[in-house]
């Protein structure tokens, strides 16, 4: 496997430099703060993919804000999505809350369309979505996201958060691997 992940590594595409998406990050932060300046939202970390955006965001807003963590996922450590597993709840109420989902990828949008609905049927006042990376598709999605950092064209993507098959989440990069 190691051998695998390093041959992905070394032949990948860099989409975005690490600047690019501080940057990007810097543009997203700027723009929740003043959005949700006097929401007192509860930001939501999408695990694991939104690890690494929700950490970078967070030092970068100056809003009151509470966190916690979900985890729905679809990929399952592999490269295509299957149906959709709740492996961690938040553990604050979201009733009466502001709530702002934050992850690493809008791609077919299934699994934030899902965190999203939770949200709301757990009594949310109002759900937001911040997602690094926008991927464009040749289809409508069944959610668009609120606040995006970068937009990509439609390639397997590591980096950021990102993974491939579980690892390279930790690229100091967005990266496409090579078809």
């Amino acid at each position: 496997m190691l051998n695998e992940i390093r041959q992905v590594q070394a032949n990948a595409d860099l989409l975005f430099s690490e600047q690019e998406v501080e940057a990007a990050l810097d543009n997203m932060a700027a723009q929740i703060n003043e959005a949700l300046a006097e929401s007192n939202p509860l930001v939501l970390c999408a695990m694991n993919g939104g690890v690494v955006t929700a950490g970078k965001l967070l030092t970068r807003l100056t809003i009151p804000l509470t966190i916690d963590a979900i985890n729905a996922s679809r990929y399952h450590n592999q490269t295509s999505g299957g149906s959709i597993r709740w492996i961690l709840k938040p553990g604050t109420p979201l009733k009466d809350r502001t709530v702002l989902i934050v992850d690493d990828i809008l791609d077919e949008g299934f699994t934030l369309q899902a965190i999203y609905a939770y949200c709301l049927e757990q009594g949310a006042m109002s759900v937001f979505s911040a997602v690094l990376v926008d991927k464009l598709l040749d289809h409508d999605k069944p959610i668009k996201a609120d606040f995006i950092g970068l937009e990509v064209e439609n390639r397997y993507l590591f980096g950021y958060g990102m993974d491939y098959k579980g690892y390279l989440r930790n690229a100091s990069g967005i990266y496409a691997c090579k078809v």
